[in-house]
């Protein structure tokens, strides 16, 4: 089946085809025909994340545009054509499906994570607590912010602790009926964010360097002083400014659960993030020229990673649900592969289960799939985990991404520093920090972190299927190979390129030792 017949046959399940329309209307077209991300995606050949772009202003270029404009165009005939609807029923009516039914949740593996479900029954909404109809990426929540209103126990059948909102036991006996009692307020903060800032993001971040400029006259230096100083407030105004018009809120300052909270006041909470820090230790025999490969942008490219959107709820068991994400405890799967390719969850020096973020998770759930087959699955015993998204932070990605290409581009060292400080710093505030209090989650902080270190690890995979020999691999953008790593990575400074930080010599004619590579070690970002 060519890719226009299969366009042609999704086209059939709603009907029969123009130039691409606003980004709103795309959305509503698929909104209407009740397609998942996940279905056009996979029809177009594309991520879901692509298509939530695209209902988000960006355009497809070449083929693909014109495959995405016959979708369109043919759900725009389809509903044209068809007689005047009735109205869609009230909230208070329970939707069902053509024959009745209540409808089937959409299908696909939610990579996007914001597809939109209609629920048969309420579910308490995870930013204010009250029932809400409608699921959004696995997650319970209002459509509409002026719905949310503050949770009593009547409506969501919790009961208050201390540290959060714990379900209630059920019980078969009757329950008296019980007063409603407000949900306690956190202390550090707003339980969500109001995204309120006035003017878009457009060319926000130009137009700071270029006062920073003027505010010093022209001084370099003096100008990304200043700059770097104000890198925090600036990146979470930018992220105010970039979550505009969302679909759903996140929650700011959850409850969290002590495993993420420091042991100590000067040390570490128990979450373990899968650094890498390996070199290998048999080389074949001879003297080899070994490149040390720099990995662009990293934890600028972790952005995109499955975040949690609101408080962290504790379950048990193996099971793993892809439409969630947070922390896991796991006991992970023997490696046998460390000769020639890093442990997936780094050096330990302790056997045994320990907690990992979801990077590290799916990294190890898909190394023990059919497609790599290179260890048995990881052991999940208890998890903390919410309804995720993919695409929390895209736009923000892809604002900073932007921003960093053009600065490249035009040989502007201030705005890459800049921007370079303003999303390195803003992962590593989010957690316990003095310097950011916008923000308090230090779940976010662990995963986008495991996310660049998983990213270098699936580098250094590629790799070695593609024949090099990998020598090192070291934190998140450093990455020692043998052989011609130009016919496997693309060079140059953007964030899906990569550039040359040395070359050196290793091995020798009798052991093939690494020895010389040991004073290798690289910064990471």
């Amino acid at each position: 089946m060519s890719d226009f017949d299969a366009i042609d046959a999704l086209l059939a399940a709603v009907g029969p085809q123009a130039e691409l329309p606003p980004p709103d209307v795309r959305r509503e077209l698929r909104e209407r025909a009740r397609l998942s991300k996940a279905q056009v995606a996979r029809t177009l050949g594309v991520s879901p994340s692509t298509v939530g772009g695209w209902e988000n202003g960006r355009d497809p270029a070449d083929e693909i545009r014109t495959k995405y404009a016959y979708l369109l165009d043919g759900l725009a005939a389809k509903f044209t054509s068809e007689p005047e609807q009735e109205a869609e029923p009230e909230e208070s009516e329970e939707p069902t499906g053509p024959d009745g039914s209540p409808p089937a949740p959409v299908s696909g593996e939610y990579e996007a994570g914001d597809d939109v479900e209609s629920l048969t029954a309420p579910e308490p909404c995870v930013l204010c607590g009250s029932p809400a109809r409608h699921r959004v990426a696995g997650f319970a929540q209002h459509l509409d912010p002026a719905d949310c209103r503050p949770a009593t126990a009547a409506d969501t059948g919790t009961q208050s602790t201390g540290t959060g909102t714990q379900p209630t036991v059920p019980s078969s006996e009757p329950q008296a009926p019980k007063s409603p009692t407000p949900r306690p307020r956190p202390s550090r903060g707003p339980a969500k964010r109001a995204f309120q800032e006035q003017s878009g993001p457009g060319d926000l971040i130009g137009r700071t360097v270029r006062a920073a400029l003027a505010e010093h006259q022209g001084d370099v230096d003096a100008s990304l002083a200043a700059l770097l100083k104000r890198a925090i407030p600036d990146a979470m105004r930018l992220l105010d400014e970039t979550r505009k018009g969302a679909r759903y809120d996140i929650v700011a300052h959850p409850w969290i659960p002590d495993i993420l909270r420091k042991q100590t006041s000067k040390g570490a909470d128990r979450i373990w993030e899968a650094r890498p820090k390996w070199t290998r230790h048999e080389l074949p025999p001879g003297r080899h020229e070994v490149t040390a490969l720099d990995i662009n942008g990293a934890y600028l490219s972790a952005l995109k990673t499955h975040l949690p959107l609101g408080q962290l709820e504790h379950t048990t068991g193996f099971a793993h649900d892809r439409r969630r994400a947070g922390v896991h405890l796991i006991t992970p799967p023997e490696w046998e592969h460390g000769a020639v390719l890093p442990n997936p969850i780094g050096n330990r020096d302790e056997p045994g289960p320990l907690w990992v973020t979801e990077p590290t998770l799916r990294l190890l759930l898909r190394l023990s799939g059919p497609k790599h087959a290179l260890c048995v699955p990881p052991e999940i015993h208890e998890s903390y985990t919410s309804g995720a998204t993919e695409n929390l932070l895209e736009k923000f990605r892809v604002a900073l991404k932007d921003a960093r290409d053009t600065a490249i581009a035009e040989n502007d060292e201030v705005t890459l520093e800049y921007v370079k400080a303003m999303y390195s710093k803003f992962v590593s505030t989010m957690g316990e920090s003095n310097y950011n209090r916008e923000l308090y989650r230090p779940d976010w902080m662990h995963i986008i972190r495991s996310q660049a270190f998983a990213n270098l690890w699936m580098k250094a995979l590629k790799a070695h299927d593609e024949g090099l020999t990998v020598v090192r691999a070291m934190g998140t953008d450093e990455l020692h190979v043998i052989g011609d790593w130009h016919r496997v990575f693309p060079e140059g400074r953007g964030v899906t390129e990569v550039k040359t930080k040395d070359t050196y010599t290793a091995g020798s004619e009798e052991t093939g030792h690494t020895g010389d590579t040991e004073d290798m070690a690289g910064e990471d970002e």
